[in-house]
């Protein structure tokens, strides 16, 4: 059974967001919670009353915006979660299937900085979860 979302309420919280200077400074990386917000179907969510999901920054394209992986704090074993370690004491698992690019007005705290090494494999991971059709 899926639970009720509450668009209107996201709605209104992406409007004053988007009014907001977006001010993070964020690099490679970096673990932060970010506002996802309500979406469609299976799209990742954010979670708690700011719709925010702690995300990996993947890659910085500019000051302004970034790609990211979502984490979930539920395990599970497919091709498309790779587990992360700890991260502010809980287990995190990344959901490969659900990388985004998004501006840092969503960014809202940092949380912490990846090891170099866990990030390399993650991103391997991405790659390979996400383009393994293209023989890269």
């Amino acid at each position: 059974m899926q639970m009720k979302k509450d668009f209107w309420k996201w709605h209104n919280q992406k409007g004053h967001l988007n009014e907001t200077e977006g001010t993070a400074l964020f690099h490679e990386r970096e673990v932060w919670w970010c506002a996802l917000g309500a979406n469609i179907g299976f799209e990742q969510d954010g979670s708690s009353e700011l719709f925010t999901r702690p995300v990996v920054i993947l890659s910085k394209f500019n000051l302004d915006a970034c790609l990211v992986v979502p984490l979930t704090a539920k395990p599970k074993k497919d091709k498309y979660y790779f587990s992360v370690g700890n991260i502010s004491g809980r287990d995190a698992v990344a959901v490969l299937s659900q990388i985004r690019f998004v501006d840092r007005k969503r960014l809202a705290m940092k949380i912490s900085t990846m090891d170099k090494d866990i990030f390399h494999t993650l991103t391997k991971a991405v790659v390979k979860a996400c383009f393994s059709d293209l023989n890269l």
